[in-house]
């Protein structure tokens, strides 16, 4: 059992805001080594900002963002496969030669053979010489997921993983991370898919305009909301901008 206190990931406080606008409203919360971690909430809400202030891609105007109990650095150890929504690869190259390199860049053993397993099992094998932008959105999006798990990451954030695929290939997607689950691997999810969410997730944060408006283990949340699934209780809480 994962102990309470052995936190991957702590946020404290955390202000973060562009211009004159305030995107991330004092929040605070932590996620548990070896836990899957939903962050949900309509686009606008916070959550990408608040996974690029975490990897230090933006700064926070106060509090702290904290991996392993410091502010994350690129040479830091700690094996990270982050599969953001705006996906990120060498589109004029081939899948193969692509895949090769990250696997190279995080000292793959024989990544020749992780790669040509992975590809027969995501259905790409037949592509492994084609051009990524030749590929469909979702075919991409397999190639990255690819990318983010070859080297078992201690730590793996996703960025809406299955967003525009049919049913078929959301379950193939989920099965893939539990498996990183199974091994050790703690993952934060952004989705807006709530049966994904129930599935999967230990404990869970729902932002709206910056702050947290639902927090902690999926039942006691459901519990706090008169026993509402999880879409029910995102449509109440985003229901009431109609009212502010």
């Amino acid at each position: 059992m994962t102990n309470k206190s052995d936190n991957i990931i702590e946020v404290k406080h955390i202000k973060i805001s562009f211009a004159e606008k305030t995107v991330i409203k004092d929040l605070s919360f932590e996620v548990k080594r070896g836990e899957i971690f939903g962050l949900l909430g309509s686009n606008g809400s916070g959550k990408t900002t608040t996974i690029r202030a975490l990897l230090g891609l933006y700064r926070q105007d106060k509090g702290e963002l904290l991996i392993n109990g410091k502010a994350f650095e690129p040479n830091d150890n700690i094996r990270i496969g982050y599969l953001p929504e705006e996906r990120g690869l060498y589109k004029k190259e081939n899948v193969f030669d692509v895949m090769m390199y990250f696997a190279r860049l995080k000292n793959l053993e024989n990544p020749k053979e992780w790669i040509m397993n992975y590809l027969k099992r995501v259905g790409l094998e037949e592509f492994a010489k084609t051009k990524i932008n030749k590929l469909s959105q979702g075919m991409q999006q397999k190639v990255q997921l690819g990318v983010c798990v070859m080297n078992d990451p201690e730590l793996l954030i996703l960025d809406e993983p299955t967003k525009g695929f049919d049913p078929v290939n959301r379950r193939l997607l989920m099965e893939i991370i539990e498996e990183q689950h199974k091994k050790g691997c703690t993952i934060i999810m952004i989705t807006h898919y709530m049966d994904e969410v129930e599935r999967l997730c230990d404990n869970i944060l729902l932002l709206k305009n910056g702050v947290a408006r639902a927090q902690g283990p999926v039942k006691d949340v459901r519990k706090k909301f008169d026993n509402k699934s999880l879409d029910q209780i995102f449509v109440d809480i985003y229901g009431e901008e109609d009212h502010e």
